[in-house]
C-alpha cells in the first residue's frame, strides 16, 4: 500500500533521540529550548512555545487570546476538527466561513461579508483561526486588515505549512497573525512523533503560553502575585494544563528541522509532476493563492463527476483496491454530529460541501518515488476513463 503520507526518518534522527535517552534529561530539559529557538529563527519570529501536539497549541493560543464563554471563534469548515474544537474547549461558540473555490482555503471576501453582517448583529468573533490548508496560506494580508477593522485576533493554523512562505516571508513570522500554530505529527512536513508549537512576536503572549502549557505555573519572580519563599518556590497563577513536549520529541523535531528544505523541495517537485501528469484528466487541480508558496503537505484533486462514469466513492475505493492509500481532507466540520447538534445543517456552507463531494487526497511525501507516483496517476487515469 502506498500511503497518502508518512514520516521520513534517517540515522541522524535516531541518533538525536538516542543521545537524549543517554542524557540526564528526558523531559523539561535543554532539547526543548534548542528546538524552540531553532524554529523561531527559521520562521523569523521572536518566540516559540513547544507543546505536546497541535491541538494543545490551538487550545492555549485561544486562551492566550482571551477567548472564553460568550465569545465567538470562526474558522473554515474545510479543516480537521481541532481548528474548531479549540474554541469549544474555551467555552466559546463556533461558526464557519465558506471556502474559496480556487484555493479551498477560507474565503477572505466571504469573511468580510460575514463580518459586516455580524457587526450589525453585535456578534463579531473574538478569534479567527485561519487554516493554511494543504500547506498554503489564506489571503493573510487581507485577513489582517479585516482583523484591525473588526477587532478580532488572528491565529494561523499552519499545521500543514511548516516551511511554507507568504508575501516573501516564512509562515510563522507573525506579520499577519498574532500567533501561528505548527503540527509535528508523523504525516506532516517534519515530525517529532507527536508535537506542536505556537509562534508569536508578542512577549506577553509567549509568557502566558508558557504558563498555560505547564499547569498555569511559574517560577519567574516577576510573574508571582505573592513574595517568593525561596529558590524552590513556584506559583500557580491560573488554571493551566500539562501540555509539555518531551526532550525526546524535541530532539527528533530539531533533527528533522535540519532537513526541512530538502523535504519541501521534494514535495514541490512531486506537486509539479502531478500537475503535469494529471493536466489532461477530468480533474480540478489545486489552485494557487497569490503571494503564497505552499509546503505541499497534501495534494488534493477534485473529480469532475459530470465528465466520468464512476461516482466519488467508486473512484476512491478503486484506488484503495489498487494499493493506493488515498484519503479525504476533509469532511466539513459543520456536518459532524457534534456540530449538527449546535444547529448547523446541510447547505450552510455550499462551497465546502461541494468540495467534499469531489475531493481525494493523493499520496504526497518526500520518499514517494517517481515510479510510485506514475503508478498512482496510471490507476487514477484507468478509473476516470472507464
Amino acid at each position: 500500500m502506498i500511503p497518502y503520507g508518512r514520516q521520513s526518518l534517517d540515522q541522524a534522527d535516531i541518533d538525536a533521540v538516542v543521545a537524549v535517552l543517554q542524557s540526564d534529561w528526558l523531559t523539561q530539559g535543554p532539547a526543548i529550548e534548542r528546538f524552540e529557538q531553532a524554529m523561531a529563527e527559521r520562521c523569523q519570529a521572536n518566540h516559540a512555545v513547544a507543546v505536546c501536539n497541535a491541538t494543545a497549541a490551538l487550545h492555549i493560543a485561544c486562551l492566550a487570546a482571551g477567548l472564553g464563554p460568550g465569545d465567538w471563534l470562526w474558522t473554515t469548515p474545510n479543516t480537521f476538527l481541532a481548528s474548531a474544537n479549540c474554541g469549544r474547549y474555551c467555552g466559546a461558540q463556533v461558526d464557519f466561513v465558506d471556502i474559496d473555490p480556487l484555493t479551498w482555503n477560507l474565503d477572505a471576501r466571504a469573511l468580510e461579508a460575514k463580518l459586516e453582517a455580524a457587526e450589525r448583529r453585535g456578534s463579531l468573533p473574538k478569534v479567527l483561526v485561519a487554516v493554511a490548508f494543504s500547506g498554503q496560506s489564506c489571503d493573510m494580508e487581507y485577513i489582517a486588515r479585516l482583523s484591525k477593522r473588526y477587532g478580532f485576533t488572528v491565529i494561523e493554523d499552519a499545521s500543514h505549512a511548516v516551511g511554507a512562505s507568504y508575501a516573501g516571508r516564512p509562515v510563522g513570522c507573525g506579520e499577519f497573525a498574532a500567533m501561528t500554530v505548527f503540527s509535528f505529527h508523523p504525516v506532516k512536513i517534519i515530525t517529532s512523533a507527536e508535537g506542536g508549537m505556537v509562534l508569536t512576536n508578542r512577549p506577553e503572549l509567549a509568557q502566558r503560553l508558557q504558563r498555560l502549557r505547564s499547569h498555569g505555573m511559574t517560577r519567574d519572580v516577576g510573574q508571582m502575585t505573592e513574595p517568593s519563599h525561596g529558590p524552590w518556590y513556584y506559583q500557580q497563577i491560573e488554571l493551566g494544563f500539562n501540555y509539555r513536549m518531551t526532550d525526546l520529541q524535541a530532539a527528533l523535531g530539531l533533527s528533522q528541522l535540519n532537513k526541512l528544505d530538502g523535504f519541501v523541495a521534494r514535495r514541490r517537485e512531486l506537486a509539479a509532476r502531478y500537475d503535469r501528469l494529471l493536466a489532461c484528466l477530468p480533474l480540478t487541480l489545486p489552485g494557487a493563492q497569490a503571494d503564497a508558496e505552499s509546503a505541499w503537505h497534501l495534494y488534493v484533486v477534485r473529480l469532475r463527476l459530470k465528465d466520468i462514469a464512476l461516482d466519488h466513492r467508486q473512484v476512491f475505493e478503486g484506488l484503495r483496491a489498487a494499493g493506493i492509500g488515498v484519503n479525504l481532507h476533509y469532511i466539513p466540520v459543520h456536518l459532524q454530529p457534534y456540530y449538527r447538534a449546535q444547529g448547523f445543517a446541510d447547505g450552510d456552507f455550499p462551497q465546502a460541501e461541494r468540495y467534499y463531494a469531489e475531493a481525494i487526497s493523493l499520496p504526497m511525501f518526500p520518499s514517494l518515488r517517481d515510479e510510485q507516483q506514475d503508478y498512482v496517476v496510471e490507476q487514477l487515469r484507468r478509473l476516470l476513463e472507464e
